[in-house]
């Protein structure tokens, strides 16, 4: 969430738009039928390979070679096609308003799952090898061993996977699944929240509940309350349609819990998920719930109502930041940790990898998104010249920073689990939260202080208050469709629990769980930040004691992108995520930004 609007910057110094024409010119770019035949043409060889791998299984150095060349074939048609897909939905997320562009992205979706779909043989064939059959080829081909790592995954699906023709339906039946997604999509994009005599957008409206002054928060919540209210009915059968969508197929594969495929594709048990989230929510009273009853003190107030979460302590114009001072904040920051890392980042900026500009059509929220690794990223977010618009970008960018350090390793291994994939994120905000508050004048640096706690809270306690939610929303969908009011009425109670006696959910806030989008495109995503979050702040404490020493392990962890499952990578910090203590010092971590805060009473 953003903080309090104001003016755009001057023209001279506006956010940037990108520009795609490296992946493609336009929606008629010749190069699109090119990259399509591309992609079919390494699927027809992949495909000429079916049987070959059953066939060699007796015999080491000749299966190891068909492994390397199958995997290589397969890693060749993604490489095609990934850059098809992600143009299709870079240029689609800045015009959700235009219905070409969306119908554009629907129709590569369906050409890709076209291509792609018949590969669905490769996993299963080497899914029906033994381990020691698997063991003795990689030992006996070293292009083959590069691939042990993608395998690894492989490997972990097997007890789930289905028959060819069940996991081609599958495939073939993704496109059409996603328009539920794209629904959710362009009715987001075209709200316009009533806020006086102004139609907010989304992103407008949430950005709003920042401002420093509470009428114009509290209009801008009771806009939205309403604008949401009128969509929840739309929203509800979104979420559960792809409810029971996923857990048909979570059925079928032996799931046994909604949320044991997104494990599964973390590298992570469920077990210390649960730990997690166990530990976060027993710690709310001495972080959430502590924190809200203090600020409503600091603001003169008995409870906070729900809008005033993130408003600024000062109800003075906080500073704000044009794009060059925001740049210039993060690559300082960036520069803290080492110069490799600020070279990195830099390139964003010279070349038009970010889209920056925030703008009617466009849709809220930011991302890096990775294409293949023989092609750069690209960086979204809607700048409003902020304080959190500074540490989105260095969110952003850390992102983009790792996806450009891990695509050493081709796109099939540089692909990240969600376990590792918020660290360098969380990371890079982290650090320029550090120089930020460094930097502040004395008199900010209590707001700044409360800032930095409130995003903590945000990233660890409501994203966890958010994965509670969507568990207890899927358990009760397996159960029959859940009306919108019952959603609600879950939103308000794990929220509720979360926040803490000292914030008041003021009617209306039932609709809030409409917009977050992570339910819908990604279901089980959200415990990532609050992972992320907690790993990073082991980290960090490990950086301070010796920071020259962490530089280059930090690298070496980036780079090494899904190589290494989350507790491989972090063993050379001496850091152990199985121990339930681990989980204890990034809550300690922001438990102490607590008590720097009462302290200042």
């Amino acid at each position: 969430m953003n903080a309090p609007f104001k003016a755009p910057p001057a023209p001279s110094i506006e956010a940037p738009l990108w520009n795609l024409s490296d992946l493609y010119s336009s929606r008629s770019d010749s190069r699109i039928a090119a990259d399509l035949d591309k992609g079919k043409a390494a699927v027809a060889e992949l495909n000429a390979l079916q049987g070959a791998l059953i066939a060699a299984r007796g015999e080491p150095k000749a299966l190891g070679g068909l492994l390397d060349k199958a995997i290589g074939l397969y890693e060749r048609a993604t490489d095609a096609l990934g850059g098809l897909g992600a143009y299709a939905f870079l240029a689609a997320s800045t015009a959700r308003d235009d219905a070409e562009a969306n119908g554009f992205e629907a129709d590569i979706r369906e050409k890709m799952t076209a291509i792609a779909t018949p590969t669905v043989w490769l996993t299963l064939e080497i899914n029906q090898l033994e381990d020691a059959e698997i063991e003795a080829a990689l030992l006996a081909d070293e292009g083959a061993a590069n691939w042990r790592p993608w395998l690894r995954r492989v490997r972990a699906m097997k007890p789930h996977e289905l028959s060819q023709e069940l996991e081609t339906y599958l495939a073939e039946h993704g496109p059409i699944s996603a328009q539920w997604s794209r629904l959710f999509d362009e009715t987001l994009a075209a709200l316009r929240a009533d806020v006086g005599k102004e139609k907010l957008t989304l992103a407008e409206a949430l950005n709003r509940l920042s401002d420093p002054k509470a009428a114009r928060r509290k209009a801008a919540a009771e806009g939205l309350s309403e604008t949401l209210g009128a969509r929840t009915s739309t929203m509800a059968l979104v979420m559960n349609t792809i409810a029971a969508d996923k857990a048909l197929e979570d059925k079928w594969r032996g799931f046994k819990r909604p949320a044991d495929a997104r494990h599964l594709a973390n590298e992570v048990h469920g077990e210390a998920v649960d730990a997690m989230a166990e530990a976060v929510a027993a710690a709310y009273p001495k972080l959430s719930h502590r924190y809200y009853a203090l600020k409503a003190k600091a603001m003169g107030k008995t409870a906070l109502d729900q809008w005033d979460r993130n408003a600024p302590l000062d109800t003075s114009t906080p500073r704000g930041f044009d794009w060059l001072q925001g740049k210039a904040m993060v690559l300082d920051s960036f520069a803290d940790l080492g110069p490799e890392f600020a070279d990195r980042a830099t390139r964003f900026f010279d070349n038009p990898w970010i889209d920056g500009r925030a703008r009617p059509g466009k849709q809220s929220g930011a991302y890096a998104h990775p294409v293949t690794a023989d092609r750069h990223p690209y960086v979204f977010l809607n700048w409003m010249g902020e304080r959190r618009d500074v540490l989105t970008l260095a969110h952003e960018l850390g992102h983009g920073i790792h996806q450009t350090l891990a695509a050493d390793k081709g796109t099939l291994l540089a692909d990240t689990p969600l376990t590792l994939a918020e660290t360098a994120s969380i990371f890079a905000e982290g650090l320029t939260f550090d120089r930020l508050l460094a930097t502040a004048p004395k008199a900010e640096q209590r707001g700044l202080l409360a800032g930095r706690i409130e995003d903590g809270l945000n990233t660890v306690v409501r994203q966890i208050a958010f994965h509670r939610f969507e568990t207890r929303f899927h358990d009760e969908r397996a159960n029959g469709e859940v009306p919108a009011e019952r959603i609600g009425q879950i939103w308000l109670e794990e929220m509720g629990a979360s926040l803490g006696p000292a914030v008041t959910l003021n009617p209306g806030y039932e609709h809030w769980w409409s917009y977050v989008s992570h339910f819908v495109h990604s279901p089980f995503y959200v415990y990532a930040y609050a992972f992320g979050d907690l790993l990073v702040a082991a980290l960090m404490e490990t950086r301070r004691k010796d920071p020259a020493a962490f530089t280059p392990l930090y690298r070496e962890l980036l780079a090494g992108g899904g190589t290494r499952t989350y507790d491989e990578a972090l063993k050379p910090f001496g850091l152990n995520p199985r121990d339930p203590a681990f989980w204890t010092i990034g809550c300690g971590r922001l438990e102490r930004l607590v008590d720097q805060f009462e302290a200042t009473f």
